[in-house]
């Protein structure tokens, strides 16, 4: 098949798997389009059978703001017309899924099929915002198959705007074979030269992940057992938490790394991963952590309990309790026959349930069953 796939390109969930599924579908023969304003962060430039579309946006004095949605969906015309694609396949709603409508219109009746992959703040942020909950449903209307990443956020989706077309779940993914747990300790020591534990978060540090618990929670530790935070990612969130850090005196326990490509080489050194979020509708970042062989400790909120099994491979605990979170944490790292049973629990859990070999397979499934129809 020949697909076309938009995403936001920067470091978040939608786009990391977006741009996954696309280097998957590449390697499994189909040809993949990526049509974004800038290359996506996970987007390798060696992978055979991907092209990359970058959308230019025309600055003009009249225009307040630059209008991107209108050049996506002119690029994604252009593109679908040169390549003779059969799917759009676009990942978050507001505005890919309208940039896809608008595509196939342009194009007419020789357009390809559009599918919208549901992926969490589209839905339980921005969707229900009401300056944006009816293009929200138009979008998910207009689609020629919708899916969510979750049973957590195909459930709310029904909930909030009741569409006449069911929401197919697949899950996010991993490539168990790149996240997979390390056998030196090399990259460890570099972090802990004395062999403090270590704890670590990866986001794109907006408001929702609840930095400052993060950062709590490793402070209750911290203050127990010799311990390290690594800060992956990068966002609006990151000077306001470097500030927290240093006024709680951690600077020289916290090291903040930015944002990166090659995740797998930096999360199998930690011991433990902490996500305190608001919400995840799925939890991607969790999900290479549990790959990894690294137990997760975080809220019991959203479709974070459908990836991480509660005292199994990790814990989860009410939002804001930073005491629970970090008293989990601590029972784990003082106790190091429990912390590996978690350790194998988690590495087991992503191989036998979200490994990429298991899912891209569904998505190839569902681009046939609406293409057929």
């Amino acid at each position: 098949m020949r697909i076309g796939i938009t995403c936001y390109p920067a470091q978040g969930g939608s786009g990391v798997v977006a741009t996954e599924l696309g280097a998957k579908l590449a390697a499994r023969g189909h040809q993949v389009h990526c049509i974004s304003y800038q290359a996506p962060v996970r987007l390798r430039s060696h992978c055979p059978n991907i092209y990359f579309h970058q959308v230019e946006v025309m600055s003009y004095p009249l225009f307040k703001y630059p209008p991107y949605t209108l050049t996506l969906c002119a690029k994604m015309a252009e593109v679908a017309k040169r390549w003779k694609l059969d799917i759009f396949h676009v990942h978050y709603a507001i505005p890919h899924a309208v940039c896809g409508f608008l595509a196939k219109s342009i194009l007419g009746t020789k357009s390809p099929k559009l599918v919208t992959t549901l992926h969490g703040t589209d839905i339980t942020l921005v969707g229900i915002d009401k300056s944006f909950s009816n293009i929200t449903r138009f979008s998910i209307e207009v689609s020629d198959g919708v899916t969510a990443v979750s049973r957590f956020l195909a459930q709310k989706t029904v909930e909030e705007f009741k569409p006449s077309r069911k929401i197919e779940v697949i899950y996010n993914f991993v490539d168990t074979e790149r996240f997979r747990p390390s056998t030196s300790s090399a990259r460890k020591e570099e972090f802990a030269p004395n062999g403090e534990k270590i704890l670590a978060h990866l986001s794109n540090f907006r408001p929702v992940k609840r930095i400052p618990d993060v950062i709590k929670t490793f402070n209750l530790v911290q203050k127990e057992i010799p311990a390290r935070l690594l800060l992956i990612g990068d966002g609006p969130e990151v000077s306001g938490a470097l500030e927290f850090v240093g006024k709680l005196g951690l600077s020289d326990k916290v090291i903040y790394l930015g944002s990166h490509n090659d995740v797998e080489s930096l999360l199998p050194v930690a011991d433990l991963f902490l996500i305190p979020t608001k919400t995840e509708s799925f939890g991607l970042a969790s999900l290479e952590a549990l790959s990894c062989g690294v137990p997760v400790v975080g809220t019991n909120l959203g479709g974070l309990p459908e990836v991480v099994l509660d005292g199994e491979c990790g814990y989860l605990e009410k939002l804001g309790d930073v005491e629970s979170m970090a008293g989990k944490a601590l029972k784990l790292l003082r106790d190091q026959d429990l912390l590996s049973q978690f350790k194998e629990n988690a590495r087991r859990r992503a191989v036998d349930l979200f490994d990429a070999e298991l899912m891209v397979p569904k998505y190839e499934r569902f681009y046939e069953r609406v293409l057929a129809e």
